[in-house]
């Protein structure tokens, strides 16, 4: 099993989603985060001051997925997010060693 998480631009989320669905992904855990990359954030004007955002808002999403799956839902992510600006995100596929679903006692892929 594989534990794929991808920081992505909040307005990509409906897609990248809808593109997971596709792919035959059931669980998805989404979580609102900020944070930066080679960016370093961005200037803004607010009332004639100008000011620095270190942290832009991004969302993460999390999914542990069978190890067969991997190509295919991370292709699904990259195709789903990208915009072609700065900023797009980035993908990180990890091993998870066992899953243990609470309410029936299943494990492994079969907790999935």
């Amino acid at each position: 099993m594989k534990k794929i998480e991808a920081i992505i631009k909040p307005f990509k989320l409906d897609d990248v989603v809808e593109a997971l669905s596709e792919v035959g992904v059931e669980g998805v855990t989404v979580t609102e985060v900020k944070g930066y990359g080679r960016q370093k954030g961005r200037t803004e004007i607010y009332k004639g001051a100008e000011y620095v955002v270190d942290f832009l808002p991004k969302t993460k999403i999390e999914i542990v997925i069978p190890t067969a799956l991997v190509k295919q839902t991370t292709e699904a992510i990259k195709n789903a997010a990208h915009t072609g600006n700065i900023g797009d995100g980035k993908i990180f596929v990890s091993q998870i060693d066992s899953a243990i679903r609470i309410r029936t006692g299943e494990t492994n892929e079969s907790a999935l």
